[in-house]
């Protein structure tokens, strides 16, 4: 577990959607109910990412205009994606986002030399930011980063599985013609949602065909039909690719009571998900996973108990979603914050997730079927899959 006071420099300022608030409700929810209380979870301190490894991904120009808004944040004037009212600057910018890229490089080092079996660095997931330009509350993308070094330490097969609400755009742009990441994003749809983006034929450069996946859904996607995609495409494209490490993004921004967007998705089915995500890790990549915050403004009810269930499934103690959020813990948000928290750690009170198998049978005039199927059309035949029967 990557984890750093210091995360919290990471501030575009009051009223900006991504607070750095969110990180310490986690860091104090995941603590407060006893999952890094453990003799085998290891809590290390994040460094920032060198010159050379943010230069590895990003360009020249853009660093150095980060360093140059990061100590005067006049200078920036929405050049490079900097002083936007998405991407503001900040004085020490640079040395707060350096910051989350270090922390995932250490992560995705941990994993592949084996020194772990798996890492999460909730700050880390921004996934927006471009090789020459930050976009949408993204800096550096501290995951293009992470990878790129996995791919410099001899990583020939790297999966990269962005489950935010959002295209995983940057990410993907940086390895678009790279044949040894496969990026899968599932997100809404771009004609209703930032970037606008990701959909269903956007499938890989030239040298990389194939290597891109999209699952673009339609606002108002619900438990069943996230959870549907999901296991409608992930597993079996991801099979054929053979990953030899899992790097994911868990932005929680498609939960029902995020501002920003509009998908419908409970706590109890991100939980699922995280799941999931382990199981693939562990089924196809000998365990190694690399795990990563991401999105999500509702900064109380949903970004702390989601990313404190991917914890407790990167630890091997997964979380009932019927468990209690501990009372110290609601003290703290209702003394510092003035709100009242959750009560729970799920949504749906015990009830069951029900969600039909693809292969029972779909009915492509319903849109999250048609959506589904757009994916499996545009992506399944460059892997030797069948769209209809896979």
């Amino acid at each position: 577990m990557m984890w750093d006071e210091r995360y919290t420099g990471y501030d575009f300022g009051p009223g900006h959607p991504m607070h750095p608030s969110r990180l310490d409700l986690t860091h104090r929810l995941s603590g407060a109910l006893g999952l890094l209380d453990h003799d085998d979870v290891e809590i290390r301190p994040a460094r920032p990412a060198t010159l050379e490894e943010l230069l590895s991904v990003h360009t020249p120009d853009l660093v150095e205009a980060v360093q140059a808004a990061s100590a005067d944040p006049r200078s920036a004037t929405g050049r490079h994606g900097l002083g936007t009212e998405d991407t503001p600057a900040f004085l020490g910018m640079h040395e707060a986002t350096s910051l989350a890229v270090g922390a995932t490089v250490e992560a995705c080092r941990a994993v592949w030399t084996g020194q772990v079996a798996r890492a999460c660095n909730i700050a880390g997931g921004l996934h927006h930011a471009m090789p020459q330009a930050a976009s949408g509350f993204c800096v550096y993308n501290d995951i293009a980063v992470g990878i790129q070094d996995l791919l410099d330490a001899g990583a020939e097969r790297v999966l990269y599985l962005d489950l935010d609400v959002h295209h995983g755009d940057g990410v993907e742009r940086c390895f678009w013609n790279e044949p040894r990441v496969m990026t899968v994003s599932m997100h809404e749809t771009g004609r209703a949602l930032f970037p606008g983006t990701g959909f269903p034929g956007d499938t890989g450069g030239p040298k990389a065909p194939d290597s891109a996946v999209n699952i673009a859904l339609p606002p108002g996607t619900g438990d069943e039909g996230w959870l549907r995609a999901y296991q409608a495409v992930v597993p079996t494209i991801v099979r054929v690719f053979d990953p030899q490490i899992v790097v994911s993004q868990h932005g929680c921004d498609c939960h029902y009571a995020d501002p920003l967007a509009h998908l419908s998705v409970s706590m109890d089915a991100l939980a699922v998900a995280y799941g999931w995500v382990r199981e693939l890790a562990d089924d196809l990549a000998g365990g190694r996973w690399v795990s990563l915050g991401g999105g999500g403004y509702e900064l109380v009810e949903v970004v702390p108990r989601a990313w404190t269930h991917l914890i407790g499934v990167v630890t091997g103690r997964p979380v009932d979603p019927r468990t209690p959020v501990p009372e110290s813990w609601r003290q703290h948000v209702e003394e510092v914050y003035g709100l009242d928290a959750p009560r729970s750690m799920g949504d749906r009170e015990g009830r069951e997730i029900r969600y039909g198998r693809w292969d029972e049978g779909h009915d492509l005039d319903e849109p999250v079927d048609s959506a589904i199927m757009a994916t499996r059309r545009a992506s399944f035949p460059g892997w030797g899959l069948d769209p209809y029967f896979d």
